[in-house]
């Protein structure tokens, strides 16, 4: 007689020796489940906006930093683009995930008539995976203006010019290679 109760000599059985192990292990269980498609939605545009806020601004700063070699110059176009590309970024991803938006709901909507069914349980759930058009813009405008604040920050305490270029150019590297690291951790995703 077979029953349904795990053996002692049963490989896959396992004891907890304290309720630490246990918790850890029911952590590490729920850490394997967890869907990761809500977090790319304002992922993707959180990276973009802030390799965008880096490289823009750092380029903007360093091509009026050549005609007019002037700190104060240097600065106040660095703030400029930073306010113009942060709202720029958060209206194209507003429109762009929107659009997204509309296409999903128009398809399951022609779905549901197809099939000829009440809401489920199931819709219920898809309904929390749809793309959310300000919860992206927010983080497309917000990691832009992260973005943007280091070559501001490098140029803002270097007086000479050559020094000044050097400074933000590196400080624009480092974080290009920070802000990858940081998209890898949280979107536990590959590293390339």
């Amino acid at each position: 007689m077979e029953s349904n109760q795990p053996s002692l000599h049963d490989p896959k059985f396992t004891v907890p020796i304290s309720d630490v192990e246990q918790q850890a292990s029911q952590l590490e269980n729920e850490a394997k489940e967890f869907d990761y498609s809500k977090r790319s939605q304002w992922l993707r545009a959180a990276v973009l906006g802030a390799n965008d806020g880096l490289v823009s601004t750092a380029s903007l700063m360093m091509g009026v930093g050549a005609v007019k070699q002037d700190i104060k110059a240097m600065i106040l176009t660095g703030f400029a683009g930073l306010v113009a590309g942060a709202c720029s970024m958060a209206i194209g991803e507003f429109v762009s995930v929107y659009s997204q938006l509309d296409i999903e709901v128009a398809q399951r909507k022609r779905d549901k008539r197809r099939v000829g069914s009440g809401e489920s349980e199931e819709e219920e759930g898809e309904k929390e995976n749809l793309p959310n058009p300000v919860q992206a813009a927010a983080a497309s405008a917000l990691a832009f203006a992260v973005g943007a604040m280091v070559p501001l920050l490098a140029a803002s305490f270097i007086r000479e010019y050559k020094v000044r270029l050097g400074a933000v150019i590196a400080a624009v590297t480092v974080a290009l290679v920070v802000f990858w690291m940081v998209r890898s951790s949280v979107g536990e995703g590959t590293s390339f």
